[in-house]
């Protein structure tokens, strides 16, 4: 079972510049979770949005030089759909991201893709701690295909620096 994806490669080599020595850290954090997406739900119709969305969720950090990047990645989200003319993705997509960080259960609009995608993210970050059910080890395999580089780490610096930049300014995961 491999999850690598001509297409995520394509889109984050538009990213390489801006990621520089973050690339291999973002590109396996990217493939971990569309990867648990994939485990969460393997529709056919939504591998490609599940793709787009990975690629794109958290790239405003490296675009815009913020730790307050929801709204930068949705924008390089829909620069790409308006590029290859898949526009039609932009409301789901844009969802996916939006509310990749919320702690509960989201319902709404595109609720699959949404609810999928923000619990494939919260796998990861949490390092497998939380499962929703997945197979500790198929989850454990993506990681060993993928390894962290540093992506944990990382976030923790970040996370550290915006607390000293704009201690009134909350983490992404607390505004949603």
């Amino acid at each position: 079972m491999n999850h690598t994806d001509p297409g995520i490669d394509s889109m984050l080599q538009r990213f390489r510049p801006v990621l520089a020595k973050d690339f291999e850290k973002y590109r396996n954090h990217v493939y971990r979770v569309f990867s648990n997406c994939l485990l969460i739900d393997n529709d056919a119709s939504r591998r490609e949005k599940y793709a787009i969305a990975a690629v794109f969720h958290d790239i405003g950090i490296w675009t815009d030089h913020t730790f307050d990047y929801l709204d930068p990645s949705i924008t390089q989200a829909h620069i790409y759909l308006r590029e290859v003319l898949m526009e039609e993705y932009r409301e789901e997509i844009s969802e996916m991201i939006f509310w990749h960080h919320k702690l509960s259960r989201y319902t709404g609009v595109h609720e699959k893709a949404v609810e999928t995608f923000r619990k494939a993210d919260w796998i990861d970050v949490s390092l497998g701690l939380l499962r929703f059910g997945l197979d500790a080890q198929k989850i454990s395999w993506t990681r060993k295909q993928f390894p962290n580089a540093g992506f944990h780490w990382f976030l923790v610096k970040q996370s550290a620096q915006n607390l000293f930049k704009h201690p009134l300014n909350p983490l992404p995961v607390f505004k949603k």
